[in-house]
This record gives structure tokens, sequence and C-alpha cells, in this order.
């Protein structure tokens, strides 16, 4: 049996991003009864609770309240915790795959003991987490030394974009990497034009299928909010600009509110989170234009979801993107005037099924989670 410890993601059930849906999809679509997976869960529980979810075995970990270094702690608590446990129960060759970088500065020493148990040790660095501008420049500084020093004791660095591997490449000579894509949900929402969460939906927001562009995604500065609300406001289209992002409560909103006036054009409409799945699904694929701003990091789930389910999709220009969509979208960069004008050229024009055609197929062919899980499970018996 082959022993994989997941270390670094909040837990299972999924509640929350990118590394905790992948880890509840690589679960749930394990195919090998060769494996084991042990999933580090952060919680306020007592510790060393386990519990199992679709056959994982999930255990408890409950680090101080540090604040931002509470991460940290929770990290290098459930990595202490996994070595007893690989100790006590006798577990041979054991893989530790550690999901982000933060934990990097004090990886070294358990990265050793790691080894010296027969372990390997894979790291998925995620994006560019140091250049989110959410970050001060200590904490940004730090989080790039984190960065070195995982690639330093890493056995694999595994990359879920290209783009974000190339960078390994470049910046870490001597890192060993290889690219395995996240994934995404292919299947079409369950629900139709009558539905009355569909029609609940356009009837508050005053908008209607085809309608309207559509941004989902975190609401933080490097997502380019500002940009693409300034290109749009510019445009001379008379669909709705529909925002569904958490910007209830946060201070960026008020601020983007000041710099870009938005509050003056009505065709702008914040809609706030919406966690009916089969529901996004479905403004998805009735949107007219998908905008993707997405400027840190690597693969976007959100981009992903896009791709598989919006028939156009506008996408800043940058490589983590464009490794992504390849030639299934339209790009725009951040020069005035460029995506405003881009919004006017495809505004008229009401059909663009065959290139969302293209974009599903691509996702199909590389972004499905069967295809993914695979990929990993394969990975993961070889290295043992």
């Amino acid at each position: 049996m082959q022993h994989v410890f997941i270390i670094g993601s909040r837990g299972l059930p999924a509640q929350y991003g990118g590394f905790e849906t992948f880890v509840e999809e690589l679960v749930k679509h394990q195919k090998s009864a060769k494996i084991k997976y042990h999933v580090a869960c952060l919680s306020d529980q007592k510790q060393g609770i386990h519990f199992d979810v679709f056959g994982a075995d999930c255990f408890t970990i409950n680090p101080p309240k540090l604040g931002p270094a509470r991460v940290i702690a929770y990290d290098i608590q459930a990595i202490r915790y996994a070595l007893r446990m690989i100790q006590k129960e006798n577990i041979e060759n054991p893989i530790f795959y550690v999901l982000g970088n933060t934990i990097g500065a004090f990886m070294s020493p358990l990265a050793r003991k790691i080894k010296r148990l027969g372990g390997k040790f894979l790291i998925n660095p995620d994006g560019l987490e140091w250049k989110r501008s959410k970050w001060s420049h200590p904490v940004q500084s730090y989080l790039k030394f984190a960065e070195k020093m995982m690639t330093k004791s890493a056995d694999l660095v595994i990359s879920d974009n290209e783009g974000i591997e190339d960078y390994i490449k470049a910046s870490y000579p001597w890192s060993k990497t290889r690219f395995i894509a996240y994934g995404t949900e292919l299947t079409a929402s369950g629900l139709t034009e009558k539905s009355p969460s569909v029609r609940g939906f356009f009837g508050k927001w005053q908008s209607k299928e085809k309608e309207y562009y559509l941004i989902v995604g975190r609401f933080v500065p490097e997502n380019n909010y500002e940009t693409a609300i300034r290109e749009f406001m510019k445009s001379d289209t008379n669909r709705d600009l529909l925002i569904i992002c958490n910007h209830e409560g946060n201070a960026y909103f008020e601020t983007l509110r000041k710099v870009t006036g938005f509050a003056n054009d009505s065709r702008i409409k914040f809609v706030g989170t919406v966690y009916d799945r089969d529901l996004l699904t479905y403004v998805r694929a009735h949107a007219h234009a998908y905008i993707h701003g997405h400027e840190v990091g690597g693969t976007n789930p959100g981009l992903l979801e896009a791709l598989a389910h919006t028939d156009l999709n506008l996408i800043l220009d940058v490589d983590f993107n464009r490794s992504v969509a390849e030639n299934t979208a339209y790009y725009w960069s951040k020069n005035i005037g460029n995506l405003s004008e881009l919004i006017n050229q495809v505004d008229q024009e009401r059909n663009f099924a065959e290139l969302g055609n293209i974009a599903k197929k691509r996702m199909a062919n590389h972004y499905s989670w069967d295809k993914i899980v695979g990929e990993y499970e394969e990975l993961f018996l070889n290295e043992s």
C-alpha cells in the first residue's frame, strides 16, 4: 500500500478554495486500491481526531491562533503528527505532498526526517503567492524566500500550470519538476430557463440570458477589477456587467467605487457570492462573455470553469492564462483602451458556439478530473 500524506490544504470536506477542491476531487475520483490518502484538516477540535471522507483518512490539527502565522504552525504540526503516525504504524516509503510554500523556511529539518523514514517529499508551489498585493513587503520577501527553500528540500516540484513550471525551472535550476494540470467539472448545469432559482437570479439583477458580461473571482486588486471595470465603462455595449465576488465588507470595494465611479453606471452590478454551483454554472453558460483578469498565480479554477461552460472568454494575456486557454479565447492587455475595444468588437456578434466548443473540447481532453487523478496516481505509485 502506498501511503500519501497531504499537507497544506484546510482539509476535507472542501469548503473553501482551489487546494481544498483539488484534494476532494483527488480522493473522490480515486481509482487505484493501492493508494491510501491521509489528509491534514485545520480544526478547532482536539488534535488527532480521525474521520473518513471519500475513503481518505482525515486527521485534525489544531495549531495555536497566531494570526497569519497560524498556517505555518499548522503545516509544521501536521507533518510532525504524520511522522509520529508513520513510526507508530510502521508505514513504509510514505509520500508527503505539501501544498503551498508557506512552511518553506522551516522545511529543511522536517524533510530530512521524512527521508530518514524512507519517504519522499513532493510540493505544489501553487502560484506566485509572494507577488500578491495583500502582503506587506516583509511578508512578500519571506514568501519568496520560503519558495526557494521549499525547492531546495523537495524531491519533486509539481506545478499545475506550465507557466509556473517554466518559472520554477528558470528560478531554481536545481529543482526536479513535473507538470500535472488542475482539473475542472465538465458537467453542464441541470437548471433550465424556467427553473425558479434561474428566474429569481435574473429577476433580482434585472438582466437576462446572453445580455451580460461576467466576472467571477476573488475580490483582490491583482485580479484587475479596476482595469476591467474602467474599460467596460468606456465600451459602447448595452449589456450588463455582472460581478460575482466576495465584495461585501471589503475595503477594496469602497476604494474601487471612488476611483472608477462605477456606481454611476447602471450596467455594472455587484452580485456578491453565488454558492449554488448549478446556478453558477448556468450563469456562466449564458453569459455573452466572461472577462478574466487574474494576473498572479498558476492555473485559476475559475478560468477552467469558464472555458468549460462559457462560449466567449476574454482573458488577460499573461503566460499562466495563455498556457491554459491557448487558441480558445480572445486576449486583452492592460493598455488603456485595449479591453474596451475588444468588448466593442465582440459585442455585435451573438453566436460564439464554435469557439466555445473548441474550449470545451480542450477542457475535456486536458483538464478533466479523471485525467488529472490518473496522472497523480501513476506518479504516487512510481515514486514509492
